[in-house]
């Protein structure tokens, strides 16, 4: 494998969320030397590619000449050419041929990919994973994404989508989910997950929630995963307990994961993961419950990301990198 680092020039890393595009300038070993971001229009193909020119083009004015190329990774769903996004369960995305639009509007070397595959890379070549042979990396936002890295590469799987836990079932017939189906496991365990439990406590028991409810003028339906994450943080007993269940969830999780794919470690990323031990010990002691085979087999180790909400970008600077290397841009 060709080393992305030999390539000896900053890169641009793009990362799409729900709710942002973010951008950044990115040295050969990982220092992020400048930012960007935008608002994502989610409702509006064009408009997310507008905002992702804009942030190219505004990084691009100051660093143009060390530039080696631009990486994109998108929360959605890409075929395995990395050309056409399958399906966003949080954008516009169906069908949706980015990589070739955004060839056209940047005119530059590009590298377009999901977005949590492109955090799992950062964190392999520069954080929490590094010297894994096989790293799982789990992304808490919106949703919950994910990738992995065997032996040195990205796998994305014979269609492009592994990686995709954040759907898989682990409530028959419960919550209703953007993909379609009922029951995925982002809706128990994601920053999403956080803030609807939130609500649905604040609206039966108004009472017990009304430390959290302060913090929103009394209206149950504000109530966001953020909230309950600094409100937790400010030691209310209802937001602990609530983290804790996420915790839980995610430990589970975590549990039917190394009975298909026995990592050597989880990194868990995103936002969510800011919450640090007060979601990651009730998903070390859920996993240690879960495990099969528990008590006979090592289990993964548990770790928190080590790069922040500057995986995504980071780790799409580095691919289109090692793309533009391997002669593959």
């Amino acid at each position: 494998m060709t080393d992305p680092g030999a390539a000896g020039s900053a890169a641009l890393g793009i990362d799409i969320g729900g709710t942002k595009v973010a951008g950044g300038v990115v040295a050969p070993d990982g220092t992020v030397l400048a930012t960007a971001r935008r608002a994502t229009p989610g409702s509006s193909v064009r408009q997310t590619e507008d905002a992702i020119a804009a942030v190219v083009d505004e990084l691009a004015a100051a660093h143009d000449g060390d530039l080696v190329g631009v990486g994109v990774g998108a929360a959605g769903w890409f075929d395995r050419t990395g050309d056409t996004v399958l399906f966003s369960p949080h954008l516009a995305w169906r069908n949706s041929t980015l990589r070739k639009d955004l060839a056209v509007r940047l005119q530059r070397p590009l590298w377009v990919g999901n977005d949590a595959d492109a955090a799992a890379w950062a964190e392999y070549r520069y954080g929490a994973a590094r010297g894994a042979d096989l790293a799982l990396v789990i992304t808490l936002g919106t949703g919950i994404g994910g990738g992995i890295v065997l032996d040195g590469r990205l796998r994305r799987g014979s269609h492009g989508v592994a990686g995709e836990w954040g759907h898989m079932r682990v409530v028959p017939d419960g919550r209703l989910c953007a993909c379609g189906n009922r029951g995925c496991w982002e809706q128990y365990a994601s920053g999403n997950a956080l803030g609807q439990t939130a609500r649905e406590v604040a609206h039966t028991s108004p009472a017990a929630a009304g430390r959290l409810l302060e913090r929103v003028d009394g209206q149950a339906d504000r109530l966001t995963g953020e909230d309950v994450a600094r409100a937790a943080a400010d030691g209310d007993s209802l937001a602990l307990e609530l983290v804790t269940e996420v915790g839980v969830w995610l430990g589970q999780g975590i549990a039917d994961l190394a009975a298909i794919l026995d990592p050597e470690v989880v990194v868990i990323g995103g936002a969510v993961s800011q919450l640090g031990d007060m979601v990651l010990d009730p998903a070390r002691q859920r996993l240690a419950r879960a495990l099969p085979g528990r008590g006979f087999r090592p289990g993964p180790r548990v770790v928190v990301a080590e790069l922040g909400p500057q995986a995504g970008l980071v780790g799409a600077a580095d691919l289109v990198r090692q793309a533009v290397a391997e002669g593959e841009a």
